[in-house]
């Protein structure tokens, strides 16, 4: 597997090929349409969607009634505006109350694609392209109350049914990451393994790291920013690739033996592959935690219904818990 910086750099160096791919592809195509232009771009990388996220928006610009645009910044250009009023929401709203001016919105979606780059459990890479719209949302200093705060003139509640396009959706690229470099600079960062770290560790260990890929079920939510002393902070959160909720466990506090096993086993099944309850016991929190408990008691009571390679990933749970 490569450095870390020689991932990093090599991703930055794709970027330019993907980013080309994004606007050839029309959104109303669908993913499959995107995969083929990736395929054209990197055909290096035979790149697979396995999830899309959204009902996520961003704040857009300024626009006014007849849809010329005033600002490509709502946050910058009411900053601005609140300092040459030196603050005074009230004579904000007196200075544009005859003008018909609109704050904008991009809504969106995230399409998580992956591609392996080796054996290892986080060698692959992760790429995330956005799905945006610009959409007209609430027109600024409509009210007879001046706002209160920059939050109320900029983000305020409203009915997404009120919300009028700017034009059709789009594709851009978000990030392209090798995964287990990513995790790698975390553990720089801060040596103590986080509990993503664990997470992919006890993949790795169990039947359902024997039986299939971690990105065939997952995908990292890649968080990084800079803290006060100007230092990166990375944070990664797993997300499952189900197709809605995880399913329901059909077991109560109490049932052990073979109607656990029977729950267990419905649950993976569903789920699509061995151990899944475990997994989804830390994150989606689907499977209570009061299983961990019993299976280990089944298993040293001579009920073995889960490979040794996967009582031993609990009991070290149960030792040091850890959620996500």
């Amino acid at each position: 597997m490569k450095e870390i910086a020689a991932w990093s750099e090599y991703c930055k160096s794709l970027a330019p090929a993907i980013i080309e791919a994004c606007t050839l592809a029309p959104v109303a195509a669908g993913p499959g349409t995107l995969g083929k232009e990736l395929a054209k771009a990197a055909p290096e990388w035979p790149f697979r969607h396995v999830f899309c996220r959204g009902g996520w928006y961003r704040l857009g610009g300024v626009i006014d009634g007849a849809g010329n645009r005033i600002s490509d910044s709502l946050e910058k250009w009411a900053e601005e505006a609140i300092d040459e009023h030196d603050g005074d929401f009230a004579a904000l709203a007196e200075a544009f109350a005859d003008q018909e001016l609109y704050a904008t919105r991009l809504t969106g979606r995230t399409h998580y694609l992956v591609a392996a780059a080796g054996d290892d459990v986080g060698d692959f890479l992760q790429l995330e392209v956005e799905d945006l719209q610009e959409v007209r949302a609430h027109r600024l200093f409509a009210d007879d109350l001046p706002p209160a705060s920059l939050d109320d003139l900029v983000d305020p509640p409203q009915d997404a049914r009120h919300q009028q396009p700017l034009g059709p959706p789009h594709y851009a690229f978000r990030r392209l990451s090798h995964a287990g470099s990513y995790l790698e600079r975390m553990l720089a960062q801060r040596p103590e393994p986080a509990p993503i770290h664990r997470m992919l560790a006890d993949w790795k260990k169990s039947s359902a790291g024997q039986t299939s890929a971690y990105y065939n079920h997952w995908v990292i939510a890649m968080r990084e920013h800079l803290d006060r002393y100007q230092q990166p902070i990375f944070r990664a959160q797993p997300i499952a690739t189900l197709n809605g909720d995880p399913p329901v466990f059909i077991a109560s506090q109490g049932t052990n033996g073979m109607k656990l096993q029977e729950a267990l086993q419905a649950f993976d099944r569903q789920v699509g592959y061995p151990f899944a309850w475990y997994f989804h016991m830390l994150t989606t929190k689907a499977v209570p935690y009061w299983v961990a408990q019993t299976v280990v008691e089944d298993a040293l009571s001579e009920y073995a219904y889960l490979p040794q390679r996967d009582v031993d990933v609990v009991r070290g749970w149960l030792h040091q818990p850890y959620s996500l």
